[in-house]
This record gives C-alpha cells, structure tokens and sequence, in this order.
C-alpha cells in the first residue's frame, strides 16, 4: 500500500469517526424515537423535523406525542386547543419534544335521538386505534392525552393501555352551569324540561328560554355522565 493510499484511508477513518459523532444521539437506549432521530441514515427524518421547527436540542429529547381531538361539533371539545397548548408548553419546558396530532370525535349529545347516534360507541375504537396508530408510527416515547367527552375521554385511556407508553391524562373540564329564572341550570334541566313541555308543565316559551341559558361555554355536559365520570375514575386510577 502506498503511503498516499495510506493517509487517505486514514483520513477516511478519522472522518467517519467524526461523522459518527455528529450524528450519534444523546437519547438513552431505551427510547424508541431513536429509530426515526439517530444515525446519518436519518438525516432525512431529521430534515423533516427541522421543517416543523425542531432544533437539536428536541431531536436529543423524549418524543411526547399529544392527541388532541378538538373540534366544533361540541362544547364539550371547542376549547381543547388551548388545552393542548399548555400541555405542549409544559412538555417542552420538561425537556421533551412534543408533537401534536388530531383524532375524530362524535358528541353524543348532538347525535342522539337521530340515527347518527349508531356513531358513537363505534368512534371509541377509532379515536383509541388512531392514537396507538400515530403513536407507533412515528415511534412515540409517551403520551399527553387530551380529552373532553363522552367517547374521545374513554377513547384515549383505551389507547394509553393499548400502547403501552408512559402516559398522562389531561381533561378540557365540564362546562359551568347558565343562570335561568334565578337559579343554575345545566343541560340536565333543558333535557327535563323537554319532558315538561311535552306533559304541558312548560310553556314554549320557558324551554326557549331554557334552552338559550343552560349552556353558557365550552366545557363537557353538566352533570355526572361518561365525560364527567370517567374522568374521575381516570384520577382515581392515576391516569390523571
């Protein structure tokens, strides 16, 4: 071997152990986001985090990922991105690199009484099926998830068992109670009061009244149904 072809492969050497050291992670062995964050095989999924805005300090931390199924269809969940946001601050402010992503949601409330209420026990299992899903392909370390009703509460502590990942609960809250004729009211009285209306205890012109005062805000419906229970029982088993 000549001594040019010598120093060459000796600079190639030299090279690669430097090149192994940029890219070589600071993630502990166990974390599985390491398959999608180490390596210079992984420059291009690096690439497509930095796009996002992650540095490296992120891309050398936990990935938490945060479900989040906020939408307009009720109450109960048109709040749930400021929910979200203060958990990706926290998580951040923790040392990890939090990512959120969306899930469906059917509100019971809304669809019952009609045909779209066949809807809603299925919705479970696709909310809990979409979490494990993102989570397992994007090689998740943990979980925040974010909730607020019937079926997307139990539908995300069905996916943090499912997936196996360390995992926290966070609930968007129940709605607080309106004010009607002097007293609190909650859509527990409106669904009573259609009861009275219709046995001629009411007039329509109460239930209209009613119906415009019971629900002043964002939040789950006011009473002890799946939302509100469920997410006792989820502080009852440490989830939250």
């Amino acid at each position: 071997m000549s001594e040019q072809q010598s120093r060459s492969d000796e600079d190639a050497a030299s090279r690669g152990r430097g090149d192994a050291d940029r890219f070589a992670g600071k993630k502990d062995d166990s974390l599985r986001s390491r398959d999608v964050t180490e390596g210079a095989e992984r420059a291009p999924h690096r690439s497509m985090f930095r796009a996002m805005g992650f540095d490296d300090e992120d891309l050398s931390s936990p990935i938490v990922g945060v479900p989040n199924p906020a939408a307009d269809i009720t109450p109960c969940n048109v709040h749930l991105d400021d929910v979200a946001d203060a958990a990706l601050d926290g998580i951040d402010a923790a040392g990890g690199m939090p990512i959120e992503f969306g899930t469906i949601t059917i509100s019971d409330a809304i669809s019952m009484g009609t045909e779209g209420m066949k809807a809603s026990l299925i919705s479970r299992e696709v909310i809990a099926d979409s979490v494990e899903l993102v989570s397992f392909g994007e090689r998740m370390d943990a979980l925040v998830t974010v909730a607020g009703c019937d079926k997307n509460l139990p539908g995300m502590l069905m996916a943090s068992i499912r997936t196996d990942l360390p995992s926290v609960f966070l609930y968007g809250g129940s709605i607080m109670p309106g004010q009607h004729d002097g007293r609190d009211v909650t859509i527990v009285q409106v669904f009573e009061g259609v009861g009275a209306y219709a046995e001629g205890d009411m007039s329509g012109e109460e239930l209209d009244e009613l119906e415009r005062h019971a629900c002043p805000g964002a939040g789950s419906c006011g009473g002890m149904f799946t939302a509100n229970t469920m997410a006792s029982i989820s502080e009852a088993l440490g989830m939250a």
